[in-house]
């Protein structure tokens, strides 16, 4: 085991100066926050629709659902015209209160320049040998992919779209991914929530990590169907184990896959040390039903 080393990445991608950030207000709500280029591209090209305010930085919009998209998404492009949002994909994330309803809906390559909460589906894949070892089934992203490009990932991870359910989501992505059919997915009870949050190139990325456990017989195998997953191996958790430490995985599935490890005792008596260095990262389920994440 390697547990200093997985201590030590942890605070790596889990520790960040805040103060570095301005919060950020749609309306009265407070929903996000931007690093110091942003809010000074902000306050100097778009002064009529963001104000400085002795509580942050505030968006001046009214209206509905409809009307905050539209207002939002008109200025989006106008980034996108300057050559300040890059990853522009044409789909959109759907920003929500905290009381899970939700605001506004606004293209993805957005989110993380505003500091936006948007969502995502992750998927452990496990499965067991027939002496009975627990192995993990991760994916190495495609060299072509404009993201982390051969980076590991979990057995299938990705967005969830502006009106699309987190159950849709999951079966979509599932088998997009990993060839999964739907009807292995549609009952499966989400296992886990994590809260992702750190510094990026383009803002603050932000997100939660909806995760999910499916346990795979010996004779599947996932076969992906996009062309964005290179290959999937099945490696034993000591191999995952050496994937986190040599920073192999994209963060947030290196996240993901430290929760599973954690769930599964793979630290054994060293689990308190991990479960404290993830205590800012994992949220209980119910939180998620009561915030509607």
């Amino acid at each position: 085991m390697q547990v200093d080393g997985v201590l030590g990445y942890l605070a790596k991608i889990t520790r960040f100066d805040r103060s570095a950030f301005t919060p950020l207000f749609i309306g009265p709500h407070l929903l996000g926050c931007v690093n110091q280029l942003w809010l000074e591209r902000l306050l100097l090209s778009e002064a009529s629709l963001f104000r400085r305010q002795p509580a942050g930085l505030v968006c001046m919009v009214e209206g509905d659902y409809a009307a905050i998209s539209t207002q939002l998404q008109a200025a989006a492009r106008r980034w996108h015209e300057a050559g300040w949002l890059n990853g522009w994909r044409n789909e959109n994330f759907t920003a929500f209160l905290a009381d899970g309803s939700p605001l506004f809906e606004l293209e993805r390559a957005a989110f993380r320049p505003l500091g936006l909460t948007s969502r995502a589906v992750h998927l452990n894949g496990l499965t067991r040998t027939p002496g009975g070892e627990v192995r993990m089934w991760v994916g190495r992203r495609s060299p072509d992919k404009a993201v982390d490009p051969n980076r590991m990932d979990n057995l299938m991870g990705g967005g969830i779209a502006a009106g699309e359910s987190i159950e849709l989501a999951l079966e979509r992505e599932g088998w997009e991914e990993a060839g999964i059919p739907a009807d292995r997915l549609e009952l499966l009870p989400q296992t886990g929530l994590l809260l992702a949050e750190r510094p990026v190139q383009r803002g603050l990325h932000r997100e939660w990590l909806h995760v999910y456990d499916l346990w795979l017989k010996p004779s599947e195998l996932p076969c992906n169907q996009d062309g964005e997953v290179a290959e999937h191996v099945c490696l034993s958790l000591r191999e995952v184990e050496e994937l986190l430490v040599a920073e192999r995985f994209m963060i947030d599935a290196a996240l993901v896959a430290t929760d599973c490890l954690l769930r599964l005792g793979y630290w054994q008596q060293h689990s308190a040390d991990i479960a404290a260095a993830m205590a800012g990262v994992c949220h209980p389920l119910d939180f998620a039903i009561h915030a509607g994440v």
